[in-house]
């Protein structure tokens, strides 16, 4: 049985009504809302049936307007770091927001996740969901082209959540989406991600610099840190005395997928052995970011009473390489006139 409602969600300084989406199919309960298309809460089972959130989010409108580190957002026009926030696009530079400093991220002062989105119920066979779309104009953030775009969340019957991208523009500029959801399987308790175990499909990641740029190469995992081609404990690897953790602060750092044409590759399997919860990561794109969640400092309270200290939660974010605008070797995130930006991504839920 599956069911799509809205109720309205909080309000924004200009009047503007927030809404939020409830997306249930089986045991599964989706929650969406209509500012950055953000997922405020996904509720999935354990070994037992007993349901749990595994994102990390809020209940109220007023903390998703102050500065979170984009809980369950939409984040772009280009998700992740842009070195100097500069790029050139057919023999013309653009200087975009510097938000982190000395580059920009997710977007820039005010990305995709502090706009309102337009949402609407959609369904795809068995499948229900809710499609979230808004038109972007030329300048928004120093991005060059107007650019028309749409997120996508379907639940189906065999426990998956499966998020869509689109976007078309009518000048040449540069795309590059994501979702970027915590999980922290164990639902809303304060245990940690670190006994969580993560196995990611990638025999290669891109090495960062000092400030967190990747530094232009493709490097094998062999034998490093990041070789998650098995399981392994989170916490076994993520506090190393390693030079490419430390320059993280921990795993923030893209894996190369092996991946041919459009369709999902299994990118990663997260377990919580405790719960028995499992996550299948399957994506279209060409990346996945692993951001092991260290930044999170016990400074902001969420849904349920719970603060969100370091590691509450993690990211395992699809996308197209950091920095790609600038990195020639990289799959390019060009988005021409004429031309269809689309991605997919899924999430399935299992039990172990």
């Amino acid at each position: 049985m599956s069911a799509v409602s809205a109720v309205p969600f909080g309000t924004l300084p200009d009047g503007s009504l927030i809404e939020s989406y409830a997306i249930r199919v089986g045991a599964i309960e989706l929650h969406a809302i209509t500012l950055g298309a953000i997922i405020t809460s996904l509720r999935v089972p354990d070994r037992h049936g007993r349901l749990a959130d595994v994102v990390l989010g809020h209940d109220t409108l007023a903390p998703y307007l102050q500065n979170t580190p984009y809980f369950g957002a939409v984040v772009g026009r280009c998700a992740n770091r842009i070195a100097d926030g500069r790029f050139r696009l057919d023999d013309q530079d653009y200087q975009l927001a510097i938000n982190e400093a000395p580059h920009h991220l997710h977007g820039g002062d005010r990305g995709f996740d502090r706009h309102r989105w337009v949402g609407r119920p959609s369904s795809r066979g068995d499948a229900a969901g809710v499609t979230f779309e808004r038109t972007s104009p030329a300048g928004e953030e120093h991005y060059p082209g107007t650019l028309r775009v749409s997120v996508s969340y379907f639940v189906t019957p065999d426990a998956t959540v499966i998020v869509e991208y689109e976007a078309t523009t009518d000048a040449p500029t540069i795309v590059n989406l994501t979702q970027h959801s915590y999980f922290n399987l164990a639902g809303e308790t304060s245990r940690s991600i670190l006994d969580h175990e993560l196995t990611i499909h990638a025999d290669r990641f891109t090495p960062i610099g000092p400030t967190r740029i990747p530094t232009g190469g493709i490097t094998s995992v062999e034998g490093t840190p990041f070789d998650l081609r098995t399981p392994v404990r989170v916490g076994a690897r993520v506090l190393l005395a390693e030079e490419q953790l430390r320059r993280g602060g921990g795993f923030d750092h893209n894996f190369v997928l092996q991946r041919t044409g459009q369709e999902r590759v299994p990118a990663a399997l997260l377990e919580d052995p405790a719960s028995g919860r499992r996550l299948e990561v399957s994506t279209s794109a060409p990346g996945l970011q692993f951001y092991s969640g260290h930044k999170l400092d016990g400074s902001i309270m969420g849904a349920y009473g719970r603060v969100f200290d370091r590691f509450a939660g993690l990211c395992l974010e699809s996308q197209h390489f950091p920095d790609a605008p600038n990195q020639p070797g990289f799959p390019p995130v060009t988005l021409r006139p004429g031309d269809v930006y689309w991605s997919t991504t899924s999430w399935q839920f299992t039990i172990g």
